[in-house]
């Protein structure tokens, strides 16, 4: 910029101001041919990258902006336990077996993001422990049922019921009335994560490219001997392989993966660090809570609160996405009326119409993943993973999630969006009401 601006006037996100100067990665010009092409430059891209690279298949990533720039390098930073839905939910879905199975599924991502990171040197500024709290009254039955659950049924012991005495005091605040407190997971700066992850798998001979969007995918011929072929404005990648990983940012790029993963909006701010507030989340856990239109929370390395929630905000200008995220600090924590915010930043985030991951083969030889549905930092990391290894003839647990019932979104191409606009708003609504 050749004039400073504030953080919150340019949205730029602590994050990114933390971390300071990103490696840059060059534009595709002119065309490669390789085993596997990428599409989407965030966790399950780059995991997929680095895992096919270190196995010796050729593979290109395409970034259609900088690493970092997406959901990926701009979340809430946590990891939470199991899938979207708390597994008793889920179990009445799917069974118990299949609960069961997608469960130890999550687990397993937890473990693998927390090994790779320590294994690669990655200091992400982890920290353990998360709150999962009520903010309406009467829940108390349906939280203690499921520490129960999970400790007897889904062998998690590490959840605990916290009554509203012990939910104010871990909070620091009196706005919920109970929950449950976590201590098998924990919290990521999801910069550090990514900036990590592509210097991994960069090393590993991984061809990334920033800054270069795909506009195209389309096959030379059917049949053995046909290839993908991946384009761009200056560029085409020719590959018997590819594997969407847009999620929220597909765009016009494959209709299958547009009618499938809705973007939304999520939103976050940072204040200033709240060393003269110790009583805030002293225990340095994340918080996320019960509404709709999730509310989540926590304080980083630096002691400062970032304060998340996806709301549809009338304007889209940082100084308003600001405005409306102190205005729910401030309900949460009235103390906190005169430290400032200094930074607050948005991006979308990809969910799905049952909010479980879509995974599906949209078209021969191409494999669309995504629609987290906030629960992306260690569920993407795996299903990098766990494509890779599908690629290399390896038995991974990805059908499970493949095996999914997960409906397009109503409306066609052109109500999609009007219509989860309603409904976010209607939901909104009940939250507050």
């Amino acid at each position: 910029m050749d004039q400073w601006q504030s953080p919150i006037a340019s949205g730029i996100s602590w994050y990114q101001e933390s971390v300071g100067e990103r490696p840059t990665y060059p534009t595709l010009d002119g065309s490669r041919t390789v085993d596997v092409a990428i599409i989407g430059g965030g966790y399950t891209g780059l995991q997929a990258a680095f895992n096919l690279a270190r196995a010796g298949v050729s593979v290109a990533l395409l970034e259609a902006a900088r690493l970092g720039d997406g959901a990926s390098g701009r979340n809430g930073g946590q990891l939470n336990t199991g899938q979207r839905w708390w597994p008793e939910d889920l179990e009445k879905q799917v069974g118990y077996e299949r609960s069961k199975i997608l469960f130890d599924m999550a687990e397993d991502a937890k473990r693998h993001l927390l090994d790779f990171a320590s294994a690669h040197g990655i200091e992400m500024d982890y920290r353990p422990g998360q709150l999962n709290v009520s903010h309406k009254r009467g829940h108390e039955r349906e939280y203690q049922a499921n520490a129960q659950i999970a400790a007897e049924r889904y062998n998690y012991p590490h959840i605990s019921f916290m009554d509203g005495k012990e939910t104010a005091e871990r909070l620091g605040s009196t706005s919920y009335h109970c929950g449950v407190r976590d201590t098998g997971t924990g919290h990521v700066h999801p910069l550090k994560l990514l900036v990590g992850l592509a210097r991994v798998a960069s090393s590993a001979g991984a061809q990334i490219y920033e800054n270069t969007r795909a506009t195209a995918i389309e096959k030379t011929r059917n049949g053995p001997g046909g290839k993908i072929l991946v384009k761009t404005a200056k560029g085409t990648l020719s590959a018997d392989r590819v594997l969407i990983a847009t999620n929220a940012y597909i765009g016009n790029l494959e209709p299958v993966t547009a009618a499938h993963i809705m973007p939304i909006g999520s939103f976050i701010a940072a204040t200033a660090p709240l060393d003269d507030f110790p009583d805030v989340i002293p225990g340095g856990e994340a918080v996320a809570d019960s509404r709709f239109v999730v509310r989540y929370f926590r304080k980083d390395k630096d002691n400062r609160l970032l304060f998340g929630g996806r709301e549809v905000y009338s304007s889209k200008n940082p100084q308003d996405t600001a405005q409306a995220i102190r205005k729910q600090i401030v309900e949460t924590y009235p103390a906190l009326k005169d430290v400032p915010v200094t930074h607050a930043w948005g991006g979308n985030v990809g969910i799905t119409l049952p909010r479980q991951p879509f995974v599906r083969e949209v078209m021969p030889g191409v494999t669309s993943i995504g629609g987290y549905s906030g629960h992306g930092v260690m569920l993407s990391n795996y299903c990098g993973k766990l494509y890779a290894d599908t690629v290399l003839g390896k038995a991974t647990d990805l059908d499970h999630l493949a095996a999914l019932n997960i409906r397009a979104f109503p409306g066609g191409t052109h109500m999609r969006t009007p219509l989860l606009f309603l409904a976010l708003t209607w939901f909104a609504l009940r939250d507050r009401l």
